[in-house]
């Protein structure tokens, strides 16, 4: 048996022996971060919109190509990627394009993004 093997079962063995109760955080809690549900892409209009957890529109399908984005979601405030281990690539009206990883946020003053690609892939990578 591998140490850490070892580790964790004596451990666990122990807790139990002492009536405690050892427990993994409950996903629930990690799912609605900023108010955006697993597994989706939220976008939050305004910073009023962000800060009350409030988002205007959300996306959670992997596409192969961008998604153009609703009204909604064009040229949001803030953007918040829930998924666990999907990237998200951002698409800016000027061409330039950003990745945001999973669990990220990004936040936008002038920059504007017109749709996104949700990829299998952490770093957007093809």
């Amino acid at each position: 048996m591998k140490l850490r093997q070892y580790v964790c079962v004596l451990l666990a063995t122990t807790a139990t022996a002492l009536g405690v109760t050892v427990a993994a955080p409950h996903q629930a809690a990690a799912d609605t971060a900023y108010g955006c549900g697993y597994p989706q892409v939220c976008f939050y209009d305004s910073p009023e919109d962000w800060q009350a957890r409030r988002w205007d529109a959300a996306y959670k399908d992997i596409t192969s190509t961008y998604q153009n984005l609703t009204p909604q979601a064009y040229g949001s405030y803030a953007i918040y990627n829930s998924r666990n281990d999907d990237g998200v690539l951002l698409h800016h009206t000027d061409g330039w394009t950003k990745c945001l990883g999973p669990g990220g946020v990004m936040t936008y003053g002038l920059a504007v993004v017109d749709k996104i690609r949700i990829m299998n892939s952490p770093t957007c990578s093809y």
